[in-house]
């Protein structure tokens, strides 16, 4: 079957389409201002002040061992989480989409407490359940296993926070697959684990992605629910914005920026590498 091209459409065209909001050329320059003043000015700020150590100033601060630990935990364990997050993510929203259960909406509804809960709140929730005393935390500890004041428990923390992420933006696109599709796999022969590869996953790869792209850019920047557990010692369970803190404390601007800003090169290229397997998956696998 011959596929018939689509006509093409020149961008001139395209910014004359008639729109309920207001035309290109004011859209766009309300979207620059506002993307410039409120993320991109203060960005060029953090850089400005890290550029006044020089580069070998940032790499000075980038290689001091405690720094470094530092940014593997934050990093690694955020990693981790948005990955455990976005596998279990999918379950939730499969099970919260495709099942009608009683207690149905409350479930859903606590989907987004991490969202609503300080995130003070939340650690101190999560560092009394799995504290050696704690409710989790006591039978834990008598297997041997010690959960707060680790990274151990820095990654609980993480999943706890980047669940809500990983749920909802898989929720919907579960929600527009059509059962029927998964009938018609089953009925040609294809066993279940057949049709969760071959068929259910394929479109959703893009929303799972985003969803560990959210997750992971959370971890790597929370701060209030992962102190209060963490236990915060250097080079075990201390993690990179405690110590941006601990160098403000100090006066130590300079040195807080430059921390600052190889977090942000390091999430930009994490999330940069994320988006470009997210748009190749669309490709491959024929969603735009």
């Amino acid at each position: 079957m011959v596929e018939t091209p689509r006509p093409k459409t020149s961008l001139l065209r395209t910014f004359r389409r008639p729109s309920v909001i207001p035309g290109f050329g004011i859209s766009f320059g309300y979207t620059l201002t506002c993307l410039g003043l409120i993320v991109l000015l203060p960005l060029a700020g953090l850089v400005a002040k890290a550029s006044g150590l020089g580069l070998s100033g940032i790499w000075e601060v980038a290689t001091d061992p405690r720094v470094a630990s530092a940014l593997r935990i934050s990093f690694g364990v955020s990693a981790l989480a948005a990955l455990v997050a976005s596998a279990f993510g999918f379950l939730v929203a499969w099970v919260l989409t495709r099942y009608r259960f009683p207690g149905r909406k409350l479930v859903d509804a606590a989907v987004d407490l991490p969202f609503a809960l300080p995130t003070a709140v939340a650690g101190i929730a999560l560092a009394s359940l799995y504290a050696p005393d704690g409710l989790l935390g006591a039978p834990l500890a008598r297997l041997g296993i010690q959960v707060a004041y680790t990274p151990v428990g820095i990654f609980i923390a993480m999943v706890f926070i980047g669940l809500p992420f990983a749920v909802r933006t898989v929720q919907p696109l579960i929600a527009e697959i059509d059962k029927e599709i998964e009938e018609a796999s089953a009925t040609l022969g294809a066993t279940r684990l057949v049709t969760l590869t071959k068929v259910v996953l394929p479109p959703l790869i893009p929303a799972v992605l985003t969803g560990f792209a959210l997750a992971f850019a959370r971890g790597v920047g929370e701060y209030g629910s992962i102190i209060f557990i963490a236990g915060n010692l250097p080079y075990v369970s201390e993690i990179a914005p405690l110590l941006i803190v601990i160098k403000l404390s100090e006066f130590d601007y300079g040195g807080a920026a430059a921390i600052a800003t190889i977090m942000l090169g390091i999430s930009f290229l994490t999330l940069l590498a994320i988006n470009l397997i997210q748009a190749w998956s669309r490709r491959r696998f024929g969603y735009v």
